[in-house]
């Protein structure tokens, strides 16, 4: 008996009605890109784990897939570490690339290797498929695709702003509604200064990122497991625990910060962008949370987070400023900011909420039946006709009863079927049934491109 085909757990297949909402998703995303000005690359799947790897931090390197070299993977690799069962060296051994885990880390790659061929500041945008060897769970994917804007080769806290419009735009135009929560990577490097421990900042990053998931006091367990004592957990409670409005809050923040250089610069420039962004105004909310960290090691300014405020569901869009990302690359002092939609997660919340057009269809919006040779002949004139009009159309392929064919067209959502019969061949029309009202009308070629446009 054939085994039963399946595919890897956190992956997914796409029916056409399914892809034609993704579709809409990807459409939308990327016509605010080219609103804004950002320009499309692409970059392979698989990247050399040299690029990969150290650049997400221990937890990141951890989730990378692997891939294992090509022929004889097993040529020079020491027989006592596969005895040993030493897994990060043997996976060092055996595998030289990797899928990739994001498309930020690939682009810094790409910046430094095109750098001759690209304008600064350069505005790029991405929307490609990535991996991570996650658990699966509701929201969180192994393959997912993420959809990236970019401003690279420039300082300027205007890139910042000019992102939070960006998100704003494309929420509003997909009709969800949404928070953004914001901070800055100096005011936790800040906060790992103020309690006497600079070398701490990751330990601190990976602890308080959780803060919505586990709770304050299970935050404060952890950050004691990783070493941090009892004082300084006491000193981090209330800056990760603010409350008030954003302007209540940089103050707040600016007075506990104010024996750090590194912090008190970090709410200088939150309160930039904040400023920035609320003289031009945002649909969504924006908050200030300092226990935004994110847990990439990149990050070095301005950190973004986006929540879907109807749905339970984890981050839908994140980002932030990285200055020294295409340093390891051989191109240092090259500061960039970004954000990556996750357009899985984002499709999650649309089929929740049932925010979709009603006329978004995987199918034509017209077919055409075939009652025999000569009929099928003059639908396909027709059809080409149509099509060149920009009109999708298709022809059902065998001349079959007519409930059949209507009945094909009522299951895929077609609006329209045109009927090409013995009267419509011989006057030269055709009638056009409205599948949602049943209305008929004869017409035309040229009025049946009228009417269907």
């Amino acid at each position: 008996m054939a085994q039963k085909p399946s595919i890897p757990k956190g992956t997914r297949d796409f029916t056409p009605a399914e892809m034609a909402r993704r579709n809409y998703i990807f459409d939308t995303i990327r016509s605010v890109f080219h609103l804004f000005g950002f320009q499309q690359i692409e970059t392979p799947a698989m990247e050399n784990l040299s690029t990969l790897m150290g650049k997400y931090g221990e937890e990141g390197d951890k989730l990378l897939f692997k891939t294992l070299n090509s022929g004889d993977f097993l040529r020079g690799v020491d027989m006592q570490t596969i005895e040993a069962g030493d897994c990060p060296k043997l996976a060092a051994q055996l595998c030289e690339k990797g899928l990739r885990y994001d498309l930020t880390v690939p682009f810094a790659r790409f910046v430094v290797m095109h750098r001759n061929e690209l304008t600064f500041p350069f505005k790029r945008f991405q929307i490609q498929p990535v991996w991570r060897a996650d658990r699966p769970q509701k929201g969180r994917y192994r393959e997912f695709y993420q959809c990236d804007a970019d401003v690279i080769g420039s300082d300027s806290l205007i890139n910042e702003i000019e992102l939070l419009q960006l998100i704003d735009e494309v929420f509003k135009k997909l009709k969800v509604n949404i928070s953004i929560k914001l901070n800055n990577r100096k005011v936790l490097a800040g906060i790992a200064e103020l309690i006497g421990a600079p070398e701490k900042i990751v330990d601190i990053t990976v602890a308080i990122d959780k803060i919505d998931k586990i709770g304050l006091d299970n935050v404060k367990a952890e950050l004691k497991e990783r070493g941090l004592s009892d004082e300084a957990i006491d000193k981090i409670t209330p800056i990760i625990t603010l409350d008030g409005s954003n302007e209540e809050r940089l103050e707040k923040l600016e007075a506990l910060l104010s024996e750090s250089a590194t912090g008190l610069k970090g709410v200088e420039e939150l309160r930039f962008v904040m400023k920035g962004t609320n003289q031009l105004g945002l649909k969504s909310k924006l908050e200030l949370d300092v226990s935004l960290a994110r847990g990439l090691n990149y990050y070095t300014g301005t950190i973004i987070e986006v929540k879907a405020q109807d749905v339970e569901i984890g981050s839908i869009t994140g980002g932030g400023r990285y200055d020294n990302l295409t340093g390891v690359f051989g191109l240092p002092g090259v500061s960039g900011v970004g954000i990556s939609f996750g357009a899985d997660r984002i499709y999650d919340v649309l089929n929740a909420l049932n925010l979709y057009p009603a006329d978004i269809t995987g199918s034509a919006k017209v077919m055409f039946t075939n009652f025999g040779p000569a009929e099928a002949a003059k639908s396909l004139e027709i059809i080409k006709l149509l099509r060149q009009a920009g009109i999708s159309a298709e022809i059902y392929p065998e001349a079959s009863k007519m409930k059949k064919q209507m009945g094909r067209a009522d299951t895929l959502g077609i609006p329209f079927v045109a009927i090409i019969g013995e009267t419509e061949l011989a006057n030269g029309t055709v009638t056009l049934k409205d599948m949602t009202s049943g209305e008929q009308s004869e017409l035309s070629p040229e009025n049946l491109i009228a009417k269907l446009k």
